[in-house]
Order: C-alpha cells, then structure tokens, then sequence
C-alpha cells in the first residue's frame, strides 16, 4: 500500500483573495503562450514547455496545489496527448504515408482533380466536405490531417494546405465525433439532450455559411470569392439547412454524416450545370519570410506565391483543362480521368477508413468493443475536490484502447497495407519514419495537454471561467469568449464542454439568461478556437510537413477566429434577447 495522497481543495480566489487578480494570473500561461508564439515567433514546443512551467508554478505557489499533485496532473495531461490525441494523428498521417510510398498517391492526385481543375472547388469538396464527414467519425485533428494531406495530393501547397483544412473544421465540430462534444454537455448540465442540439443546431449553419466562402479566399483572394462565391454559398446553404434538421429533427448523433453527404451531392449537382470562368491551380507560396529555418518534409520554402489560371471562353476549352485534356494513363479518352479501377484503389485508404468507423457505430459492435476494451481509473497521485467538496472529474480517466479512433485508424492502415500489398517490414518502417517525423509534434503536444491539465486540476481555469461568469447581464457577450478559451486551451470541443458547461449553466441561472442557450453557446462558439489551438497547429504543421510554422499558422489564422466569433457572439446576445428569442427552444 502506497501512501495516501492528501485532498487538495481548489480556492476560486487564491491570489490576495481577488477573484480578479487570481483570474489574470490564471490567463498568463494562455497570454504567454499566444505571445510567445504570434510575436516572439518561438518554436511550438518551446512555447509549450515555458507556458507548462509557469502554469505548474502559479498552480503550486499561487493556488496551493502540492507539488507531487503538479507532476501527477502534468503526467496524466501527457498521457492524455499521446492516448487518444497522437496516437489518432501518428496512425492517420501513417495512412497517407503508406500512400505515398506507392504509385496510388499520384492516382488519387489525378483522381480528385478529375472532379475538378479548381482548387478552390477542391478546398469545398475535400476541407470542408469529405471533412466533415471525417469529423463526424473521428474527430481530434484526424480530419486535419487527412484533408490537408488530400489538398497537397491535389496540388496545394504545403502551408495553403494546412490553413483551409484548419479553418474548415470549425462548422462541423460541435456535432462531431457521432456528436460527442453535446453528449458531454448533457452529461455535464443535465439538460435534455434534444434541447441541447437543436441550441446548437440554430447557431452553427450560420458559421457553415460563411466559412466555404473564407475557404475560397483563402485559397485565391477577392478573386476566388468573386468567380467561386455561387458553389461557395450553395455548399454552406446546404450544409447548415442539413445540420438544423438532422439536430432538430433527426438523430444528433448523425448529424454531421446527413450535413456532408448533403452538400456533396449539391456541390457535384452543381457542378454539372455551371463552372467558374477560371480554373485556379497552386504553383507556389512565400514560406521562406514566416518560417525561418524551418527544414520539413514537403515544405517549399523559398518559393513564390502564384497561380496557374486556365481561362474559359465560348465554350471552349483551356489548355490543360478537363475538357480538352488527352489521357496517356489510360484513363477515360479525353478527359485526363484514371481508369474506374485506379480510381477506387487510389481513394480505397479513405474508404477503409469510412468502413471501419461506421462498423465500429452500429450499436451492438459499439457495445462490444467497450465492453471487452475499455477500462476508466483514477489517475494515481491525484486528490482533488473544487471549491464546493465534489471531486472533480478530470483525474478520471476513459481508457478505450480497442474502439478508439487511433486503434481503428491502425486497423485501417493495416487493411490498406493488405490491399496494397505493402510488406509487413515495410509498413514498420514508415511508421518509424511517421514517428520521427513527429518527435516535435509530440512534445508539442504533450506539453500543451499537460498544461491544460494542470490549469484545471488546479482550479487555475474555474477561476477564469468564474471570473468571466461574474458579469452579470453582460455575461451573454462573454458567454462565447468562454467555450472560445476552451477549446483554444485543450483543443477540444467535448473537453471545453466538459470543463465550463456546468459553469455556463449557473451563470445563465444567476443572470436570467436560458440555461440551454448559454450551455449550447459554449459548443458553437467553441469551435471557432479549435484552429488556434496549439495541438491542431501542431497536427496540421505536421501534416504537411512543415513543423515549425505553427506561429505562422496561428497568425494567418487568429484574425479569421476572432472574427467568426464576434459574428457567433452577436447571433448569441440577440438569441439572449426578444430579437432572436424565438430561436430558443
């Protein structure tokens, strides 16, 4: 028997008992972290490491927390990076290696740009699209990665790359993961679970609406709005009208499934009857000026930013395009496209990948894998009750090694490595090479979930939401910054719910404000943080090769968050009054 640890109570307001004071140190790590990136331009992992120290600090000196309970909170958030979090992006980004390494990738790359010549079209199809539809199976950065992955195939460059796939996975998160992030805040508030998603499902289709027509900025300018914006609207119309009525009046759990099958179908409906005046293809981007020193896989550093523009004209066709395009590979006469069997072997990683994730959904296999391949502990070293004497639930911990994400990605890597006819010593070594790869990604990773945890085993993150849920009236406006600072912090939707959706619940009750409003605001709102957390910076850099430019990332990026969540704030302030009121279920 080991000795037992003492009970640690976290105190609201540690510092000079100011619960104001107390909640600006508690922002310092967060502060310091952005800074040390945005401005400072340090290295991710760097950044990390410094914010986990002084996190552990003012934990230890500031709200009294024991040093061993410190260094058991910093291992259980290392932990959990690696399992599930790394252990979904290392055997998602293996799959995309596997493919490179055969003559597929460059089928799959003519494949996708068989559909269509624009990458702009592409960035609809592949970030937000077949995103989603990833997000609403798998969730913790693997759509990041497999997406970003997708668009290089296509022919984006590396950084292009990872800024839309980490911009479009903000509309779907709130529902994904089969809808974990609001399963988590019924569980956490107590609130009908079917109040809670038609919440949500009335505030995140005006977030889908916009965000493909950033995409298209993003990946051409002005100019990609003003040729691309009729796709663009007829994806993020299609896409919120599928997500309000699949969480209003269908199954939560799908919802994100019904939103991206919906919007593909609009989207190549479309296509069929109209295309933009100009085909947009990627030859280069500036990297070198954001990203000193950085030497990755598949960065191009040094090049500069431009665009192939195939222009249409009387209903001819541009050189190179689809329509006036030769096939020497023995694809379809006349239209570049690979043969149908290529075609299915080329996307066929992908399509494991769906398969596994929808098998390991059907109820009775779900129930099986939990039940023979998940256990849930105490993490060892940790005594922790909030202000209130309840324990508080992080330092338990939900092992499900079997029906994880990262197992079933690994179950579909092998599956690929079958079809490809990969050998056994072959798939060992490019996971080695994944893993080295990632050696930095990983103590990005491990670094920032450690501090998340040690922010919130202290009570370092109560005081903060305690503090912003102080307003009063004006905490409607303040509601969204909060799930914001959630996400940010532990990259999370379903976490961020977990940590303050309880708190967002007593505020409303102290204001007067809808209980069910401000709890699904956490959510929505939230997800506008995930492309600036620093573990989705990391995964996305890593993805495509380019670690190190998680601070370029993060200033590409932060204006777009910022702004999406202002528009999310006004939605949610005028749904908190008689204006939008109606809206509350």
């Amino acid at each position: 028997m080991g000795i037992p640890t003492a009970q640690f109570e976290q105190v609201l307001d540690p510092v000079g008992s100011s619960l104001v004071l107390s909640a600006i140190l508690a922002a310092l790590p967060l502060f310091l972290l952005f800074v040390m990136l945005g401005v400072f331009r340090l290295k991710a992992y760097q950044a990390g490491i410094i914010a986990l120290v002084l996190s552990i600090l003012l934990g230890v000196f500031g709200w009294g927390m024991p040093l061993d309970q410190a260094f058991s909170a910093t291992a259980l958030g290392a932990f959990y990076a690696v399992f599930p979090i790394l252990w979904i992006l290392i055997n998602a980004l293996w799959i995309y290696n596997l493919t490179v390494a055969t003559p597929w990738f460059d089928v799959l790359g003519r494949t996708i740009r068989s559909i269509s010549d624009d990458l702009r079209i592409l960035s609809i199809l592949i970030a937000f699209c077949f995103g989603a539809l990833l997000e609403s199976l798998a969730g913790f950065g693997a759509p990041v990665a497999i997406s970003a992955a997708m668009l290089m195939a296509a022919g984006m460059k590396p950084l292009k790359a990872a800024m839309v796939a980490l911009l479009a996975n903000t509309a779907p998160v709130a529902f994904g993961a089969m809808a974990a992030p609001i399963i988590a805040l019924n569980g956490v508030t107590g609130i009908p679970l079917h109040e809670l998603s038609s919440m949500a499902g009335r505030q995140t289709p005006f977030i889908a609406l916009v965000v493909p027509l950033i995409l298209v900025f993003l990946v051409d300018g002005k100019r990609g709005v003003r040729q691309t914006w009729p796709v663009a609207l007829v994806a993020g119309f299609v896409f919120g009208l599928a997500q309000f009525v699949a969480s209003n009046y269908f199954v939560v759990e799908l919802t994100d499934v019904v939103a991206a099958v919906a919007t593909v179908i609009a989207v190549l409906a479309m296509l069929r009857v109209w295309q933009p005046k100009e085909l947009i293809g990627m030859t280069g981007e500036t990297v070198n000026d954001e990203a000193e020193g950085v030497r990755g896989e598949g960065a191009h550093l040094g090049a500069t930013e431009g665009t192939d523009t195939l222009t249409r004209t009387g209903g001819g066709s541009a050189p190179g395009s689809r329509a006036g395009a030769g096939s020497d590979d023995g694809g379809e006469p006349g239209t570049g496209r690979p043969p149908g069997r290529s075609v299915w072997l080329a996307i066929a990683p992908y399509l494991i990948i769906i398969v596994v994730f929808s098998l390991a959904q059907i109820p009775p296999i779900k129930a099986w894998l939990t039940s023979i391949g998940g256990v849930t502990f105490h993490w060892p070293g940790l005594d922790v009750v909030n202000s209130a004497g309840d324990p508080v639930g992080a330092q338990n911990l939900r092992f499900d090694h079997l029906k994880s994400t990262g197992t079933l990605l690994l179950i579909s890597g092998i599956l690929t490595m079958l079809l490809y006819r990969i050998k056994p010593g072959t798939g060992v070594r490019i996971y080695g090479e994944t893993l080295k790869t990632l050696r930095w990604t990983i103590v990005t990773v491990c670094s920032v979930l450690a501090l998340s945890f040690v922010m919130n085993l202290s009570g370092q993150t109560t005081t903060l939401g305690v503090a912003l849920a102080s307003a009063g009236g004006f905490f409607a406006l303040l509601s969204p910054l909060l799930g914001w600072i959630g996400v940010a912090l532990t990259g999370s939707d379903t976490s961020s719910n977990s940590l303050f959706g309880q708190l967002q619940v007593a505020a409303a009750n102290e204001t007067g404000l809808s209980p069910t409003l401000m709890a699904a605001s956490n959510s929505s709102a939230g997800v506008l943080g995930k492309m600036l957390s620093l573990q989705n910076l990391a995964i996305a850099a890593a993805a495509v090769g380019l670690n190190g430019v998680e601070g370029t990332l993060l200033r590409k990026l932060i204006g777009w968050s910022l702004g999406l969540l202002v528009l999310m704030t006004l939605l949610i302030w005028l749904q908190s009054t008689s204006v939008l009121g109606w809206m509350v279920p």
